[in-house]
């Protein structure tokens, strides 16, 4: 049991699905922390919000919405995973290097960390427990025989 968590054989393998299932589960429901306060303060926000893509505070507002709720809920079932993952990252690049640019580090750590870690589960991918992995396998099975 040890030797297969501390030495994982295989990428694709039931442990290190089960940690990536895990940080879905963590990540996703962090980020949508963020994405539900913006939602709740929807109008107080809107006039306000920084509108780093020249179209409007409220649009802005609905795209930062959009890309830590909607797609952390994808994110999170596995859904149109790496799809669902880009207004995710780039909500986070556009926190990090525009919105808080000439902020200190300590102020746009937290940017930093979600981008780091959207990225590399990007790259990763989502494992076995996802809704992906089992749409694959229902297309290519029906498609294969």
């Amino acid at each position: 049991m040890f030797r297969k968590l501390l030495f994982p054989t295989q990428p694709d393998g039931k442990i290190v699905s089960v940690i990536l299932l895990m940080a879905r589960i963590v990540f996703g429901i962090l980020m949508m922390t963020h994405g539900i306060q913006k939602w709740t303060n929807f109008q107080e926000l809107s006039a306000v919000f920084p509108d780093p893509l020249g179209v409007g505070s409220s649009l802005s507002l609905s795209l930062a919405i959009f890309g830590e709720l909607a797609c952390s809920i994808a994110f999170i079932l596995g859904f149109l995973y790496r799809l669902s993952m880009i207004p995710m990252i780039f909500t986070m690049i556009v926190a990090f290097f525009v919105i808080h640019a000439n902020d200190p580090f300590a102020a746009k750590e937290l940017a930093f960390i979600y981008l780091a870690v959207f990225i590399l589960m990007y790259i990763v991918g989502s494992g076995k427990y996802a809704v992906d992995s089992w749409l694959e396998k229902l297309i290519y099975q029906k498609r294969d025989k």
